[in-house]
């Protein structure tokens, strides 16, 4: 396999925007193919099922594509629907998700006793986090807490006001996340209300950003499988099922530039 194909990633919507822009800026020779999902979204309160369905579509788009990897950009997603797709995908191409590099890093720190996740309640439900805390460090305790109005929130600009920091508190003043050490940001919308969520904790929690980690665990998984591309690339290729004019507003927020979107519904 040629280390000049493109590296494919997927999200529910353009959440995992904030992802491919992580990406580009630590490996600046690979060309992204993204396709978003903006039919279906918000995964967060599709069924299990559905889920899987829809990852393994995109991901045969992606593969028709000629990707040389397949990045799960959603939490969602990846707790559901990452099984299958190694399955699925086999010896073609190999897979990637969002949540086994965060836990895998925060193990390796070893300084984390107990940690907070907030995440869509799909994401909280799958309980993925706790049981793969458990098996890989069964001393570090897991608080999750749905925070299902985040992302809607994120996605219609409201952050960096007063009523974003109204929801922020109201969900970070949860009995569930008292006395905690650190908090996963563990949908891909998160990363854009860090600092109002920094602020929040005044410096006396670990926000994790779960995209630079991503993005670093791809370098070293691409390098690994000698896949690194070392020569300029195309360009990045952006795909949504659904196309509105919001939608192409919102990337520059994600990504922190305009983009290009084409509209490809894989569902018809």
């Amino acid at each position: 396999m040629s280390s000049a194909l493109p590296v494919g990633i997927f999200d529910s919507g353009i959440g995992g925007l904030t992802v491919a822009n992580a990406i580009r800026k630590i490996l600046p020779n690979e060309q992204l193919i993204y396709f978003g999902d903006t039919a279906h979204m918000p995964y967060g309160d599709k069924s299990p099922e559905a889920i899987k369905f829809y990852s393994l579509k995109i991901a045969k788009f992606l593969l028709d594509r000629n990707c040389k990897l397949i990045l799960i950009a959603c939490n969602t997603a990846s707790a559901h629907a990452y099984h299958e797709l190694v399955h699925f995908l086999g010896d073609q191409v190999p897979i990637i998700n969002v949540i086994d590099p965060v836990i895998n890093a925060m193990v390796e720190n070893g300084k984390y006793k107990k940690v907070g996740v907030i995440a869509t309640k799909s994401t909280i439900r799958s309980d993925i986090y706790a049981q793969k805390f458990k098996l890989a460090a069964p001393d570090i305790e897991v608080s999750s807490l749905a925070t299902p109005l985040l992302a809607p929130m994120i996605e219609e600009g409201f952050f960096n006001n007063t009523i974003s920091k109204t929801v922020i508190n109201s969900y970070l003043t949860s009995p569930k996340l008292k006395k905690i050490d650190s908090l996963i940001l563990a949908c891909t919308h998160y990363p854009l209300i860090k600092a109002e969520i920094s602020a929040f904790y005044d410096g006396k929690v670990d926000i994790i950003n779960t995209a630079e980690i991503v993005a670093e665990n791809l370098k070293e998984r691409l390098i690994s499988l000698n896949l690194l591309n070392n020569q300029p690339s195309k360009r990045h290729q952006f795909f949504v099922s659904d196309y509105t004019p919001s939608f192409v507003k919102s990337t520059r927020l994600f990504f922190g530039e305009k983009i290009h979107l084409s509209y490809k519904p894989i569902w018809d």
